[in-house]
């Protein structure tokens, strides 16, 4: 049994909930479950990053205490993450004063790699980032994700020397030591980082009062990679406690692709100079597009994900997302789609088939179906490749297999025919097989996985009273 740590990038709590978000939580809860499907031990991290201009102007403008405002959305995305059914262990906040002491702690580990320059530049509000003068040129002077033209700033910031561990990170990437996943975003970031300059860590106070002051000096507060990267060993306990010992590297950090800049050169950056590992694997996921195109407020295209769990409930969420959106690459989502998946794979493939087999069974008496779980070395190798998508593709072969077999042996028909125990052992080796498909389905639907467990492994076997998947 190992120890497993798994991480998810903690949003910015100045708006609701989005699809994007839900493909972290996914595909990590799928990664967690998993893992303790072979008996490790599992801290897996989610949490809200709170601090920031943005946080603190919406709340002045909503007449609101900032620190109600933040309660009250991070309340917002725990209340997600729970109907998602996120089997997470932690939920961290970088408001909580474990956090902050943390940030202060890295902060003064990291001093010898830090200096005070004057910055001049360009920034984006709506990212709340610095932008090089290339990428500003590149994008003709505005933030492409938020149409907005770049400020220019002029201010005096503490910096972080990236300089001094590019060798490192570049070393740690190319052997593989901090995977990136997939193989082709390994490329992107060493050509990024290439470019990569210093960066600001710090705000004067008068441009951003909301956030982590800096360690002595009363003028300037922490910006946000060094206050929002630190979550995920605020939550271990950074600098002493046994659980950093225990779950530190991190197995596992599932980041969208407009981040992973961040975590693959600032955050081990950060850990470099505080002396700590680098994460293991760096696993990055894609978009989710809306009829082919990135969603965008302005367009009016966004998918608003409780609607989508409202339509067809948590398992069809959960099925379409891991199994239709591509664990790596951008994917469409449309409502046809959607409605296809449910009512084609869902309720005809699966649902139909848990209706059928359990009625035949029922109908002849067939009882205590056992499967001593274990998993198919070809699920179990995509998995191993965070090829989730791939993998639930796999299960679901094993049960399209299924149905073909129900109607190529009849056991119907052996019953009628007076062939009763063959009947009998033709539904029993049907209904093990099920039981084997339900235990690889449970990293991915846990709670229809349970419906079916419950159902075949009883000794009397009855169909459900209500279809898994009833189509409405």
């Amino acid at each position: 049994m190992s120890k497993v740590y798994i991480c998810t990038a903690i949003p910015y709590v100045n708006g609701n909930p989005h699809i994007g978000h839900a493909m972290d939580y996914l595909l990590a809860d799928t990664c967690a479950r998993y893992c303790r499907l072979q008996g490790d031990e599992v801290k897996f991290q989610v949490g809200t990053d709170e601090h920031g201009n943005k946080v603190f102007s919406t709340a002045q403008k909503n007449s609101v205490p900032v620190e109600q405002y933040v309660q009250e959305n991070s309340d917002k995305f725990l209340n997600f993450i729970n109907r998602l059914d996120i089997s997470y262990t932690d939920f961290v906040r970088t408001t909580d004063p474990e956090h902050i002491r943390t940030c202060q702690e890295v902060w003064q580990k990291l001093k010898p790699h830090i200096y005070s320059a004057e910055y001049d530049g360009w920034y984006c509000e709506g990212c709340e980032r610095f932008v090089t003068e290339k990428e500003c040129q590149e994008n003709g002077g505005i933030c492409p994700d938020h149409q907005r033209e770049y400020q220019r700033l002029s201010e005096k910031n503490y910096y972080l020397r990236i300089s001094d561990f590019k060798e490192q990170i570049r070393t740690a990437i190319e052997s593989d030591q901090m995977k990136i996943s997939p193989a082709f975003r390994k490329q992107e970031v060493l050509k990024l980082l290439e470019d990569t300059p210093d960066i600001s860590i710090s705000r004067p106070r008068k441009q951003l009062s909301w956030g982590v002051p800096v360690p002595g000096d009363d003028d300037q507060v922490m910006y946000v990679w060094v206050d929002a990267l630190s979550n995920y060993i605020s939550v271990l306990g950074y600098p002493d406690s046994e659980e950093l010992k225990e779950f530190w590297p991190a197995t596992a950090q599932f980041v969208g692709k407009d981040i992973l800049r961040f975590h693959a050169i600032t955050w081990p950056a950060i850990l470099l100079g505080i002396g700590l590992e680098l994460p293991k694997n760096i696993v990055t996921h894609g978009h989710v597009l809306a009829n082919g195109q990135k969603m965008s407020k302005s367009i009016g295209n966004v998918i608003d994900p409780i609607e989508v769990l409202d339509r067809k409930g948590l398992p069809a969420f959960r099925y379409f997302f891991l199994r239709h959106i591509d664990s790596f690459a951008d994917s469409d989502f449309t409502w046809e789609k959607y409605d296809d998946a449910y009512n084609n794979e869902l309720a005809n493939d699966l649902g139909n088939l848990v209706q059928r087999l359990a009625t035949l069974c029922s109908k002849n008496a067939v009882s205590g179906a056992a499967y001593l779980g274990h998993l198919d070395p070809e699920f179990s190798a995509l998995m191993d490749k965070f090829e989730f998508s791939k993998a639930l593709n796999y299960v679901w072969q094993k049960i399209q297999s299924l149905n073909k077999r129900i109607d190529e042996e009849k056991p119907w028909t052996l019953a009628k025919n007076g062939e009763v125990d063959k009947a009998k052992t033709t539904l029993l080796s049907l209904a093990q097989e099920l039981l084997k498909v339900s235990y690889h389905l449970q990293v991915f639907l846990p709670e229809t996985a349970t419906t079916i467990t419950e159902t075949f492994s009883s000794e009397q076997i009855l169909p459900p009273k209500a279809p898994l998947f009833p189509k409405n």
